[in-house]
């Protein structure tokens, strides 16, 4: 069940990605009961079975003949693949029958099916699927949100609103047939997929091995000018451990190895474009949400939509960084709850940050966005657009438009991450909701401090790292005379800002 006490048939539902629905011209009929008398008489209930079959031949007539054999009628059916197995089937069969029946109708259709949800409805005129898991409601604090607890709910929250193995008319793989059923190949992995399994590893095309070569030369040329140093020095790792050339598109199963040594994050196929609600909630538990598919050849320079290029060039080098790992988490545990209107702010930064972000390296403007190091032409324009580039404020960037389809109207830069990620803190402050969160790596969960004996344990918890870091620096001291304790020390104390000083010196006195 989710966490809103909606039905599992709301998870199987969402997880189709469209809604069942009624056709308008077929209403549902309404049964009477036939009268009957003394016990024998029972009122009927409208249930929604779902059940999964194999794909062989008369194995959908020997399920329904279990509801001819009970004299139930079926008011609706539907049946698509099933998102598990290509050689399974999902079926839907909305019925109206004697409570007393179901057992019966169950004991009948396990004979046949491989899964089956039982869900009833009150009465009403027509189904109304449930709403998609990601945007139901969290049971513990009413209409907050619902937000994935455990690593493993990220199954639950793949939301894709756009493209995926259906594109736009304006697509450049529209007209293509053979690109769109690779496409479909490729969204196909993504539904199937579950945390915790190896990524599927893609034996690429030579026609794709060539467009990814080709943007691999022209961007690389740019890189050693305008990426900053944190992007760079991961580079010969890549280079080295995931396979980085022209003539190889890296695996994300290699990368997905990689990146857990260096900073923790993982990756997680996808098919297209994440509501921003489940992408950033899956930024919460350091996953990255990746697609593996790439660009139409046709235009190896633009894409309308992420890509392998983008995703592999654009960002691999950076989440292998610590620093940017922790801003782009941070990022994630502040979505978490949060009102549609803050995510939308959140998402918004995150476009102008880790997709178009810029800093200031050496007195020199270097670029550390992915959507910039991943596009050629709108590098240059970047750079050299000075008029458009400003000192970036949340408060005021996060109502800035996000345009996907040409340039920014406006770029953003911070001296460092750390700043970015001090003034994200300050930014993720002003989002109300009753509670903090904090990610557990060790148990791979997000752990909601709503109470003083939560806290309680994480301050004892914090207490022991303190100590840790103290010893270190004392053994650390007596043998390296160039290491300086006042810095440290202060650098310690700079962690702090006023408002947490304030309250911890409100909790002392009292």
């Amino acid at each position: 069940m989710s966490a809103s006490g909606k039905s599992l048939l709301g998870l199987w539902l969402y997880r189709s990605g469209e809604d069942w629905a009624v056709k308008e011209d077929c209403p549902i009929p309404t049964i009477k009961a036939k009268q009957s008398s003394g016990e024998d008489r029972q009122e009927l209930e409208r249930v929604s079975i779902t059940f999964t079959l194999k794909n062989q031949v008369g194995s959908l007539v020997r399920a329904l003949q279990s509801f001819q054999d009970l004299g139930v009628n079926l008011l609706h059916i539907e049946s698509r693949i099933s998102d598990r197995f290509n050689n399974e089937s999902d079926i839907l069969v909305d019925v109206e029958c004697e409570p007393r029946k179901l057992e019966q109708i169950g004991i009948l259709l396990r004979r046949e099916v491989q899964t089956m949800v039982f869900v009833k409805y009150k009465e009403q005129n027509e189904f109304t699927p449930p709403a998609p898991l990601s945007s139901t409601t969290s049971f513990d604090y009413g209409e907050m949100p619902w937000f994935p607890r455990k690593i493993f709910e990220l199954d639950n929250a793949q939301h894709v609103l756009m493209y995926g193995s259906e594109l736009d008319a304006d697509h450049p793989g529209f007209k293509d047939a053979i690109y769109r059923k690779r496409r479909e190949q490729f969204s196909q992995i993504a539904r199937n997929y579950r945390c915790g399994q190896p990524i599927p590893k893609v034996q690429y095309t030579l026609e794709e091995i060539k467009t990814w070569g080709t943007v691999f030369n022209e961007l690389h040329k740019l890189y050693v000018k305008h990426a900053c140093k944190e992007y760079l020095e991961n580079w010969p790792e890549l280079v080295k451990y995931c396979g980085y050339k022209e003539d190889n598109i890296p695996q994300l199963q290699d990368l997905n190895v990689y990146l857990k040594r260096k900073t923790g994050f993982q990756l997680r196929p996808v098919a297209g474009y994440l509501s921003p609600r489940d992408f950033l909630s899956g930024l919460a538990f350091r996953v990255f949400h990746c697609t593996q598919y790439i660009r139409h050849s046709s235009d190896p320079f633009y894409t309308p939509e992420p890509d392998c290029c983008h995703e592999l060039l654009g960002h691999m080098p950076l989440l292998a960084n610590p620093s940017f790992a922790q801003f782009s988490q941070e990022l994630g545990l502040a979505s978490l709850g949060a009102s549609d209107d803050d995510v939308e702010k959140l998402a918004t930064l995150y476009f102008f940050t880790v997709e178009f972000g810029l800093c200031k390296q050496d007195g020199e403007m270097k670029v550390y966005g992915a959507g910039l190091l991943s596009s050629v032409a709108e590098l240059r324009h970047a750079i050299s657009s000075t008029d458009k580039i400003h000192r970036f404020d949340p408060d005021v960037t996060c109502k800035q438009e996000c345009i996907i389809t040409a340039y920014q109207n406006a770029y953003w830069y911070t001296d460092t991450f750390e700043e970015a990620k001090e003034k994200m803190r300050k930014f993720a402050e002003q989002i109300q909701r009753p509670f903090g969160v904090r990610y557990n790596p060790y148990t791979q969960s997000i752990e909601v401090l709503s109470n003083a004996r939560k806290i309680s344990d994480l301050v004892s918890e914090l207490r022991g790292d303190i100590c840790i870091i103290n010893a270190a620096l004392k053994k650390i001291g007596m043998r390296d005379s160039s290491l300086d304790l006042a810095d440290l020390a202060q650098y310690l104390r700079s962690g702090l800002n006023s408002d947490c000083q304030e309250t911890i010196d409100a909790i002392s006195e009292d």
